[in-house]
């Protein structure tokens, strides 16, 4: 139930992002084209479609397309130019120019910039000439799309409330995992163990990721990489989960030992937080390391392969633990988060 409530909330939060820019893109593209309107342009439409082509999902994105494509369509004004002017305005010279500037748009990584401004150029091809007031008229164009275009992201800032919704998402569904492999590996019979939850989890964490990476894009000024970094801690502990899920799954004969690594697997889950070094944590699972040393050996062939399965399943837990505890201690380093705070908030 917890995973389907999850894996609700993402899709969510992304219909409504969806929304949003399809809704953005609409009204910047009638605004555009009721600008060239206004302004008298020909082929006023186009300015719309210059403004939705110009639209991305970040500031970031948004401003260095915006720079590709003024260079981009500086070099097709040229290009058409000499076209033109060497085989008049005819299909072949459009012909032409289109075969030179794809190559050199392919050359300098200007790809989106193709379409867009060739669009441009056919209309001097269709005026038959490129007198100043039809090359004025096309820069127009292109300024009020990708002007529009710049100006309607300007808005964009960082959603931190999404990440942290998106990012609570994925450590609910950690949590669940969790909570199932504690229960499972108690089971003589894991026939039924499925790992349909680590599928769900990807699928959060893809869209965490997608979010992390559009807040990054969205702040200018700023480097930030926390929630970037933050994703990619959970991927790392997620393939390690996946393991211990492979492990859990060959045990079948189940020693006394078993029900202490279930009940520590319970207690990872209960105080399984964002914010939590992990210490105590760390230190109850060196404990039962040590207890397990004591122990007597093994009087079966069986009882030594599960209990050799529980050892490495617990080392697999420290390397999870471990790699939570990196991170916290690394942005604490970075002083983005007080460390008198981190160390003594985990229970």
């Amino acid at each position: 139930m917890e995973e389907r409530t999850g894996n609700k909330k993402v899709k969510q939060i992304l219909w409504k992002t969806q929304l949003m820019k399809s809704l953005k893109i609409a009204v910047a593209a009638v605004l555009a084209i009721g600008i060239a309107g206004e302004l008298g342009l020909q082929y006023s439409a186009t300015a719309g479609i210059i403004t939705v082509l110009s639209i991305q999902n970040t500031k970031r994105e948004t401003l260095q397309r915006a720079r590709n494509r003024g260079l981009a369509f500086l070099c097709a004004l040229i290009l058409a130019a000499g076209c033109f002017w060497a085989l008049d305005f005819t299909l072949w010279a459009f012909v032409v120019y289109l075969f030179l500037f794809a190559l050199l748009c392919m050359q300098a990584g200007w790809l989106e910039a193709i379409s867009m401004d060739s669009v441009l150029i056919t209309h001097f091809l269709t005026e038959q000439s490129m007198a100043p007031e039809h090359i004025l008229n096309e820069v127009l164009l292109f300024v009020i799309g990708t002007g529009l275009g710049f100006l309607v992201n300007l808005h964009l800032h960082r959603e931190e409330a999404k990440f942290e919704r998106l990012a609570a998402v994925v450590d609910e569904l950690i949590k669940e995992i969790l909570h199932r492999m504690s229960l499972w590996l108690l089971m003589e019979d894991k026939t039924a163990y499925g790992e349909d939850c680590f599928k769900r989890l990807a699928e959060a964490m893809e869209e965490a990721k997608l979010c992390a990476a559009a807040n990054y894009n969205n702040a200018l000024r700023t480097q930030d990489t926390y929630e970037i970094d933050y994703i990619r801690m959970r991927e790392q502990q997620s393939v390690v989960l996946k393991e211990i899920y492979t492990n859990i799954k060959q045990i079948a004969y189940l020693p006394k030992q078993a029900k202490e690594v279930a009940a520590l697997l319970g207690l990872i889950e209960k105080d399984y937080h964002k914010d939590n070094t992990v210490e105590g944590l760390l230190a109850e699972l060196e404990m039962l390391f040590a207890d397990m040393r004591k122990q007597k050996l093994p009087e079966s062939r069986e009882e030594f392969e599960a209990r050799a399965l529980l050892f490495y399943i617990l080392m697999q837990l420290k390397n999870l633990l471990q790699i939570k505890r990196d991170f916290i201690l690394s942005y604490a380093g970075k002083g983005l988060r007080n460390i008198s705070e981190i160390l003594y908030d985990d229970k």
